[in-house]
Parts: C-alpha cells; sequence; structure tokens
C-alpha cells in the first residue's frame, strides 16, 4: 500500500477512514500519548485517532524524552500525572473501581479520592507489550508518575478482529475514554470519545465479511 493509500488525518487505510466520525471531545484532565516508532498497526491502531477525538491531548512517537516538561513542551509535575501502563498487574486486592492508583510494588495507595482529583493528566503507552515494556524502561522519570491500573468495565470492542494478551486488554482509545470517565466522573464521556473506534469497527467487521 503506498503512502497515497492513506488518509494524511487519521492515518488509516482509506477505505478505514474514520474522520468523519471524529468529533473532538473536550476533556479536562490532559491525555499524553507516547506511541513507540514500531508501531505499525494502521488499520486497528487508534492512537492518532485518540489524539483527534481529543481536545486536550497530545501524541508523540520515539522511544525516550529526557523528562515529562519535555515530552509535553511544557512545564508539569510528574507527581500530577498518572501512568497507564496496561501491562502492569496488580500485586494486592484492589478496592472494586475502574482505575486505581497503586505503589511499584502494586498494592493501592492512600487517599486514593484525594490524590486522582488533583491528577492534571495521564499518560499512556501505545504499543504492543513489548513495545510498551521499552517505552517505561527507557524512561525512568516515569517512575515519579502515579502508576494507574485500569480495570476496563468491559470486553474490548476489537472482538476477534485482533489478537489481545490478555482478557481484560483494550485499546488505547478505550483505555483513554474509560479512564477519563472515571477521573472526571462524566458517564457519558467513555461513548462521546469511542465515537471514530466504534465507526473504524464496524468498517473492519464489514470487510472481513
Amino acid at each position: 500500500m503506498t503512502t497515497t493509500d492513506t488518509c494524511p488525518r487519521c492515518e488509516k487505510p482509506l477505505d478505514l477512514c474514520v474522520c468523519a466520525a471524529i468529533e473532538p471531545v473536550d476533556n479536562h484532565i490532559s491525555v499524553l500519548i507516547l506511541r513507540h516508532p514500531q508501531e505499525q498497526d494502521k488499520q486497528l491502531g487508534t492512537a492518532r485517532m485518540a489524539s483527534l477525538q481529543l481536545k486536550n491531548s497530545l501524541l508523540k512517537t520515539g522511544l525516550s524524552w529526557a523528562n515529562l516538561t519535555k515530552a509535553l513542551g511544557k512545564t508539569a509535575d510528574p507527581k500530577r500525572w498518572g501512568i497507564l501502563y496496561l501491562g502492569t498487574k496488580a500485586t494486592h486486592p484492589l478496592p472494586k473501581r475502574v482505575v486505581n492508583i497503586v505503589t511499584s510494588k502494586g498494592a493501592p495507595v492512600p487517599d486514593q479520592d484525594v490524590i486522582l482529583r488533583g491528577l492534571e493528566g495521564i499518560i499512556v503507552l501505545d504499543g504492543n507489550w513489548s513495545q510498551a515494556k521499552a517505552l517505561w524502561w527507557r524512561n525512568a522519570w516515569m517512575l515519579k508518575c502515579r502508576r494507574l491500573v485500569l480495570e476496563p468495565p468491559k470486553p474490548s470492542l476489537y472482538g476477534n478482529l485482533r489478537k489481545e494478551p490478555r482478557r481484560e486488554s483494550v485499546s488505547t482509545i478505550e483505555a483513554i475514554a474509560y479512564t477519563l470517565a472515571a477521573l472526571e466522573a462524566d458517564t457519558v464521556l467513555t461513548d462521546k470519545i469511542l465515537i471514530p473506534f466504534k465507526a473504524l469497527i464496524s468498517k473492519a467487521r464489514q470487510q472481513a465479511t
């Protein structure tokens, strides 16, 4: 497939272009998406789509940044940012909630609600398991951020279109949608964010039949 077969805006093949479904959403909590440069899922990947769908977001592609400020391009306190590392599994029982903050050993931190309300933004690592792990280990400053563990309320809309490493694994845009909806206490935010993803899934299923 040549570059002319790809939409320059959403980065999808033209027959999977979701630009018509993109309706930018106002999100109070900032979103920084760090995409591994070898992430090659141009058909079903969602990082670019998520950055277009969220007004308060930034997509960066690379392997390492000196610190959070460099990644964002503006001054930021990492303790007021949470990193959603999808490969992380809690090693201790967690409260029954969509988003929890855990320590480096996987235990829930005290005063969850207070800390979550004080978050300015979330960081999402985009790529497969090994790519996300590479991003994590190449950026030591991430250890200064709050570690967020997501418990998706629903299985991924991917279904059988893409094999996920775990049953609870979801796409980047789904992870962002569920996290923001929980942090901003907005029950309709998830559906708003996922509009273009649902359009993509619908087109992909039509092609598969």
